[in-house]
């Protein structure tokens, strides 16, 4: 029985994941702390010492960099494959430099040749009616994503809606901007990023009808399923857009979760329960703010926050000192 040679734990390498190799166990002592060393090429039981294999392969570059430029430059690899690209970031670019690879300026013969190069290239790259519509619609996803400041995940999520939506052939007799806006509220829903239905329609110069309208009828015929939103998703936005303190957003959370617990939320709109919630809170803590102020920050009526209102502190026996 061969054991490990003693040295440092952080000399070892990594800890092997599940599922990267097929000895994911020590024979041993029965072990799964297995660890990598790439220098001597064996896989070992951090647990009892066992070499568990020599035959460890390094599946990293061959090359060695010390610095994030150098190791950029000797990279081998093109940027990442991207839905949200029509071609997935597959083809190339030309450059739109004026100077060539020894600094000098191009003469203007050139620039013209690079120009007509330049169209005819981005031209050859969508090809056909459903390539344009795509090439267009992602392209529109990306500005309304930049107006809601949306992270890349929920702009990969949205891409990958809009093509199933194209698979499915629902796009064809609807507004493209409509379905890109149904797209990206679906995935905002998906990946838990709070944007309500009026910030997204606000950001696409659509009307919230229209949206919900696309919204719905994508969901009866995608058949996915989207987590419903929740109260709390909407506290930390208006609590800071309202400068409150964390005592009020705590005593927010109190409220809509002894209003969870008796049901009161059902079949309510959140954002209105979070509104009442906080306005509650607010009164309580000392910090409080008027309906109208809530309700512009919220984007919701006073009369719905009123209403939401009166049930919490109906239903919750709390009392509001005047």
């Amino acid at each position: 029985m061969a054991f490990y040679r003693e040295m440092p734990v952080e000399d070892m390498g990594e800890p092997l994941m599940a599922g990267d190799l097929r000895k994911s166990t020590c024979p041993e002592c029965g072990g799964q702390d297995l660890i990598r060393d790439y220098e001597a090429g064996e896989l070992v039981c951090q647990s009892c010492g066992f070499v568990v294999s020599t035959e460890l392969l390094d599946h990293g570059p061959e090359w060695r960099a010390f610095d994030i430029e150098q190791r950029q430059r000797r990279a081998r690899a093109g940027a990442p494959l991207t839905l949200t690209m029509h071609d997935r970031g597959l083809s190339t670019t030309i450059d739109w430099s004026t100077r060539d690879g020894q600094g000098q300026a191009l003469k203007p013969e050139t620039l013209r040749k690079m120009d007509r190069l330049r169209k005819w290239h981005r031209r050859s790259k969508v090809n056909g009616a459903s390539e344009r519509n795509l090439s267009y619609a992602l392209s529109e996803m990306t500005n309304v994503g930049a107006k809601l400041n949306l992270p890349g995940n929920v702009l990969e999520t949205a891409s990958m809606v809009y093509r199933k939506a194209i698979r499915k052939n629902i796009v064809k007799g609807r507004s493209i901007r409509a379905v890109v806006s149904a797209s990206i509220y679906m995935a905002t829903r998906k990946c838990k990023v709070v944007r309500t239905l009026d910030d997204v329609a606000k950001a696409a110069n659509l009307e919230r009808k229209e949206l919900s309208r696309t919204y719905r009828f994508m969901l009866r015929s995608l058949k996915t399923e989207v987590p419903r939103s929740n109260p709390h998703s909407h506290l930390s936005v208006f609590i800071s857009q309202l400068g409150l303190s964390g005592a009020t957003e705590l005593m927010a959370k109190e409220i809509i979760d002894q209003a969870s617990s008796t049901g009161l939320t059902s079949g309510r709109g959140p954002v209105g329960i979070a509104a009442a919630s906080v306005y509650v809170a607010g009164q309580i803590t000392g910090e409080s703010r008027t309906q109208g102020e809530i309700a512009r920050s919220m984007n919701v009526t006073e009369v719905t926050i009123r209403n939401r209102y009166k049930e919490l502190v109906k239903k919750l026996s709390i009392e509001i000192k005047m």
